[in-house]
């Protein structure tokens, strides 16, 4: 048995729960693919166990290996409240523990269980969508205790698995995973943002034949919204809000932060806003992730394309 240090940290645990459907196996198996060791449908009761086993204090190197556990509605004995309580307690033990969330809307949920023709777990004999009420009633506690929330609702599986992919590749202990995101309000807000910006104060390049091909990352866009008068004093103030209260998240102990960027379709200014931001955090030293959710392609009268709608690629199995 390997002698670590009783007082170093523990390497990061993170719950994966959620709503049936949603694809919270499609997010273990991606999990898997980016270092985790992944454990699914764990007792309540063993996870104390599993927990004494994978201790980097027993252990050794071995448990470097971050651990996601699997547990959901289905689990023998599910209690959510029991679930938080044992979350806090790890945590008042040292444990980085953290839990992630893959939720769906309902309708989605209904037509993903009708497709596959299975039944929903909690609603054997009755609709789906009697069980998916249920459910989302039990599992409301841990819903609102997540540290961070993938609504898969128009996802496809490539999109979950790029999500969790973009969170989590570079996990690293104790460390906060910040992600600068551009959107189009016309898709609707991003439903794990943690701070939004709204650029369409900005002179909107749609309005120019001559830009509205292009994107925010192209340098003529740029430009453009760059000359407008009202761009450097919000862009400053801006940076400014958001370099201040990064060290504050982290003292907070929070593992996942979305800054969010939106203009009327997310094409030309939230993109290039999302892109000098970016620029700027990572100058005052720190790593994030730049994701442009709705650059690519076009829809009919707003400058942004389509959000990775459902019929984009595989769809998420029930």
């Amino acid at each position: 048995m390997a002698n670590a240090d009783p007082d170093a940290p523990r390497a990061p645990l993170l719950l994966v729960t959620g709503m049936s459907g949603a694809g919270r196996s499609t997010a273990l198996k991606a999990l898997e693919d980016n270092g985790f060791e992944v454990v699914d449908n764990l007792p309540l009761s063993l996870l104390k166990r599993l927990l004494a086993v994978h201790d980097k204090t027993l252990t050794g190197s071995d448990s470097d290996r971050p651990l996601a556990v699997g547990i959901d509605a289905r689990t023998h004995a599910f209690d959510a409240e029991s679930v938080v309580s044992h979350i806090k307690t790890m945590r008042e033990r040292g444990i980085d523990a953290r839990v992630l969330f893959i939720d769906c809307a309902g309708g989605e949920l209904v037509r993903r269980f009708s497709e596959t023709r299975r039944r929903h777990p909690l609603a054997l004999d009755r609709p789906a969508a009697d069980g998916i009420a249920r459910e989302r009633e039990v599992m409301a506690p841990l819903r609102r205790w997540a540290d961070i929330v993938i609504d898969t609702t128009d996802f496809s599986v490539h999109d979950l698995r790029r999500t969790i992919r973009e969170k989590f590749a570079r996990h690293r202990r104790g460390e906060l995973t910040l992600t600068v995101m551009s959107f189009g309000f016309a898709r609707g807000l991003p439903r794990d943002a943690d701070m939004v910006f709204d650029m369409r104060f900005l002179a909107n390049p749609h309005w120019q034949p001559n830009l509205r091909p292009l994107t925010g990352k192209d340098e003529a866009v740029g430009r453009y919204v760059a000359s407008d008068p009202a761009y450097v004093d919000a862009f400053e103030r801006m940076s400014g809000l958001v370099l201040s209260l990064i060290p504050s998240y982290r003292r907070e102990g929070k593992a996942y932060l979305t800054i969010a960027i939106g203009c009327t379709g997310g094409r030309h200014r939230s993109v290039f806003v999302a892109e000098r931001l970016a620029e700027t955090i990572r100058a005052a030293g720190y790593t994030l992730n730049i994701v442009h959710r709705d650059m690519s392609g076009h829809s009919e009268g707003v400058e942004a394309e389509g959000f990775a709608l459902p019929d984009h690629g595989e769809r998420l199995p029930a």
